[in-house]
């Protein structure tokens, strides 16, 4: 992954700007917007000790590199919320909360990862975690559409899902699968122990090795004519089924 980042739209840099100001290397604004929000936006960058760059929007276009701007581009460093996954569970461990992770296996689409770690971040994930090969970064789309969220829910990229997946069973993590083969339902998931859900990718699920590793296999009840969810969807789905269960406990 790059060590910059481009930031495009209020929603990513505001964000970034909340979380991690140090980062922000420079701020670009459309010359020809005096509205409200910008005016917002530019006291929140000012307040931070940045100065907003007036330009054209067709200097923000060629910036954004084809993500919808909404008249404001940042260059970053990227923000790195953790590098290591045993950094993540030996602070919950030491916490006494329970891991509460999404896995998802091969999701190359940014709007699909964007969705999936707004809703993470929702649901209180503590990571989400993808292999570096068959995976979308965290491009200025996913920031976009995350909405902040790729600002507070750390993204793990790493190079063998399965063995990361074994190495969660060392740590005493559930890891639960989604195929629609399966014979038992989320619902009958144990969702109150550390576990990790696995979602697969758009149109093919999880791949052979990744649905073998898994601890246990569910399904989503499919009542109606389609056959399956987006991913997205589906992950929000999962991911509440252990809020529910989590906050009746």
């Amino acid at each position: 992954m790059s060590s910059q980042q481009i930031l495009a739209g209020f929603h990513a840099v505001t964000a970034r700007l909340r979380h991690a100001p140090s980062t922000i290397q420079q701020i670009y604004i459309d010359a020809s917007r005096q509205d409200k929000r910008m005016a917002g936006l530019m006291s929140q960058a000012e307040a931070a000790g940045l100065k907003c760059s007036a330009v054209p929007a067709e200097r923000l276009d060629g910036l954004a590199r084809g993500t919808r701007h909404q008249g404001v581009v940042a260059l970053a460093q990227a923000n790195e919320l953790a590098n290591d996954l045993d950094e993540i569970l030996d602070t919950l461990e030491a916490q006494g909360t329970a891991p509460f992770l999404l896995l998802l296996d091969g999701v190359t689409d940014p709007h699909n990862l964007g969705a999936c770690l707004r809703t993470a971040d929702a649901a209180g994930v503590h990571a989400v975690i993808a292999p570096r090969d068959r995976a979308v970064g965290l491009n200025a789309t996913v920031q976009r559409v995350a909405c902040g969220a790729a600002e507070t829910v750390p993204y793990l990229m790493v190079t063998n899902l399965a063995r990361t997946m074994r190495h969660l069973k060392t740590r005493d993590v559930w890891v639960v699968g989604t195929d629609d083969q399966a014979s038992g339902d989320l619902y009958q998931v144990q969702a109150r122990r550390p576990m990790a859900w696995v979602m697969g990718a758009e149109g093919e699920g999880m791949r052979r090795l990744t649905r073998e590793t898994c601890d246990e296999l569910v399904r989503l009840p499919m009542l109606g004519a389609v056959e399956s969810l987006n991913v997205s969807v589906a992950s929000a789905i999962c991911l509440y089924e252990t809020v529910r269960q989590r906050q009746s406990a």
